[in-house]
């Protein structure tokens, strides 16, 4: 690793003290209820209050739990008979974990825009630093890692959703959270290779594997993401698979005979609790509220209280099994038409973002008046990341390079299975979906940069130049975000200025 490894925190801090700077600035404006945050805030709230979400007042088209909080007023949910209590139960689509991080954020700063969007704010934030951190290590360069943060500060798409009380922005922080722990532990397992192999180790064996520490907090990170949103299952298995080549890839540098199919007796067990059992154990256990009231949604408290501790025990895995296949049913019947909706071919290429959120009030200096929130990706990163990932492609193919592959796989398993449920199921999507992405194309345009400066053995003017095109990109990225800035953020602008932001019809 070159360089002071002071700057190598030094420098990703200031990184991330920039991105967080711009996701807590005005973090209560507009001060509304924002899109999906009519079912997340709401829910956070009742897991604080409840343990279980429960039935809010109102609906759709009359939404008057929203006009309450907005007012101060806490009264938001249905008056429950008292039995049974379940009768006012919310049947949830998503894991709790995601709303238990952002009712934190009420429960210390109150029922309020702020109070319900800061933990969002927080893990994006957070993000930025973890991304930093991990494209260092990956590249052995703080600079390149101080440039990953730098743009995932400046995504448009997880800018706007670290500032919403909405689920991919925790889906997104563990999955990249996880993907870091891995990369670590990669390290951690090469070290103990090298030592044992300069110590004289035999190449029919292999050293002692110990208890992989890195892989462990991987797993618990990987449960999270799955206590988050389902989708994080695709990334647990994507990065089970991954680390297990990894291991057979130190393995085979080091001359142990057997590499791969050696792999398997000594290394599955282990990856198999870490990354299979644990994650199992996380997502449960997020759902300890349902568990321990009786409140929940199916939960059938009185009959798995009328008997011992054991039966209690069965009849409530079963009844949260029950539920858990009910959501499942939920998923992939989900087909109902919505003007946002978008197919996941078009995600790279920003075809139809989700407006968050748009009024029309005076007060701008023209007669008409536009204050948007809209939820779309930097133009510029997105359609570079593109290209830097087909040069992924070829990376990987001439040279098989890990850290091109790892951002391939991960890449895939973030895009691809949704080409299955638009297909098969003609699931109702959106753009949002692709966030978990986003730190992975901007690894991709990273590990470019890497190459467009060249290594530290070329000529002087070959850097130069290399590190002059890639200074110009990160400056125009500023730009395209400066000049999104105002729709993502509700500033209240003239409509035509709001219209020429829009870069295709589609947008409107």
């Amino acid at each position: 690793m070159r360089g002071p490894a002071l700057w190598g925190w030094l420098g990703p801090l200031l990184v991330t003290a920039f991105g967080a700077y711009l996701r807590f600035f005005r973090l209560g404006e507009p001060k509304a209820v924002v899109f999906d945050e009519t079912f997340y805030a709401k829910d956070a709230y009742a897991l604080i209050r409840f343990g279980v979400e429960q039935s809010t007042l109102g609906t759709t088209e009359n939404p008057i739990a929203d006009t309450r909080l907005l007012a101060g007023n806490t009264d938001v949910f249905v008056r429950c008979p008292p039995q049974p209590l379940s009768e006012c139960a919310s049947y949830i689509a998503h894991p709790p974990l995601g709303k238990w991080m952002i009712g934190l954020g009420e429960f210390l700063f109150g029922m309020t825009p702020f109070g319900w969007r800061v933990m969002a704010a927080l893990v994006g934030s957070l993000s930025i630093l973890i991304l930093a951190r991990t494209a260092r290590r990956m590249t052995r360069s703080t600079l390149l890692g101080c440039l990953a943060g730098f743009l995932l500060a400046l995504d448009a798409l997880e800018f706007t959703s670290s500032r919403f009380a909405l689920l991919d922005v925790f889906l997104m922080f563990w999955i990249l959270a996880g993907f870091a722990c891995l990369v670590v532990d990669r390290d951690r397992y090469r070290e103990r290779i090298a030592d044992w192999h300069e110590s004289g180790g035999s190449p029919a064996d292999g050293p002692s594997l110990g208890v992989r520490w890195w892989r462990l907090g991987a797993g618990l990170c990987l449960g999270a993401a799955c206590a988050v949103k389902w989708s994080g299952v695709f990334f647990l298995i994507g990065f089970a698979i991954m680390s297990l080549a990894w291991d057979a890839g130190a393995r085979k540098a080091a001359g142990i005979r057997r590499p791969y199919f050696g792999t398997l007796p000594g290394h599955l067990p282990g990856a198999s609790v870490m990354l299979g059992v644990v994650p199992g154990l996380v997502y449960l256990l997020s759902w300890t509220g349902w568990f321990a009231s009786d409140r929940g949604y199916g939960r059938n408290w009185d009959q798995a209280t009328s008997a011992g501790p054991v039966y209690f025990v069965i009849d409530s895995l079963r009844s949260w099994w029950g539920y858990q296949t009910s959501v499942l049913g939920f998923h992939t019947g989900l087909k109902t038409s919505h003007p946002y909706m978008s197919e996941p071919w078009s995600w790279p290429l920003l075809l139809r973002p989700v407006p968050y959120f748009y009024e029309s009030e005076k007060g701008c200096g023209s007669a008409n008046c536009a204050q948007a929130v809209l939820g779309t990706g930097t133009p510029l990163i997105w359609y570079a990341a593109i290209i830097a990932l087909a040069g992924m492609i070829v990376w990987y193919t001439a040279s098989r390079d890990w850290r091109a592959g790892a951002v391939l796989l991960t890449y895939a398993v973030g895009w691809l299975p949704w080409f299955y449920y638009a297909v098969s199921d003609q699931r109702t999507m959106f753009l949002f979906y692709a966030l978990p992405m986003v730190p992975f194309m901007i690894l991709a345009i990273v590990l470019a940069a890497g190459i467009i400066i060249g290594r530290v053995q070329a000529s002087p003017f070959r850097r130069t130049l290399g590190a002059a095109a890639v200074g110009a990109f990160t400056l125009l990225v500023l730009v395209d975000f400066w000049w999104l800035y105002p729709v993502l953020t509700a500033e209240n602008i003239p409509y035509d200025s709001w219209h020429a932001r829009m870069l295709f019809p589609s947008w409107i």
